[in-house]
């Protein structure tokens, strides 16, 4: 399957530090035809972090899909009726957002434009990165992945020994995650090695 003309919906929260790490992703999705709609939450918009400026991050993902941003709540719901998505990626997905779509609170533009998605039918594609997801935010993660059509990147401790209850999406896996939730599949294996990325 290509992603040449699908609607991709990718919505970011406020892991700061994964951005560098999910902006080629983005990028590859763009460069192979894919229709990228750019939605970010309130904490993307105006934090500043060493990791960069709000306003950076949010100019560099209109310029990477060419899309008008959405970034309200009120923007994200015709993503529903009016304008519907193929596939939701969340990506990274806090453990803040990831807790609140687990137990159905809509509070963003990005959980706006997921549960929009699963009205219609949809995969939403979740890149976790969160530091309790081996903590309390475990059963949140267990909840979703068995929701109908909530897929996950794989994922895997970034850092055991330091911050033992942290998993992070292995964002490379963006793309294969997109098609195989598109096929009603989720991608295996989902629980990879994470640290031994950047080893």
């Amino acid at each position: 399957m290509s992603l040449k003309g699908k609607r991709i919906g990718f919505g970011l929260t406020g892991s700061h530090c994964t951005y560098d790490e999910v902006f080629p992703e983005i990028e590859k999705l763009v460069n192979e035809g894919a229709d990228v709609v750019p939605i970010v939450s309130h904490t993307v918009q105006s934090t500043d972090t060493r990791f960069g400026k709000g306003e950076d991050w949010v100019q560099r993902i209109v310029d990477l899909t060419g899309n008008k941003l959405i970034n309200s709540i009120v923007d994200a719901e015709p993503l529903g009726p009016k304008y519907p998505l193929d596939c939701m990626v969340i990506s990274p997905m806090t453990g803040v957002s990831l807790s609140k779509f687990a137990n159905a609170q809509n509070d963003s533009p990005v959980l706006m434009a997921a549960k929009a998605t699963l009205r219609n039918q949809k995969p939403v594609v979740l890149g976790i990165s969160t530091n309790d997801a081996l903590g309390l935010n475990g059963v949140n993660i267990m909840r979703l992945m068995s929701t109908k059509n909530i897929y996950f990147i794989p994922f895997g401790q970034d850092d055991p020994t330091k911050k033992p209850n942290s998993l992070v999406a292995r964002m490379s896996a963006t793309r294969d995650a997109i098609l195989s939730a598109m096929e009603g599949r989720q991608v295996q294996p989902v629980l990879v090695e994470k640290y031994r990325d950047s080893q």
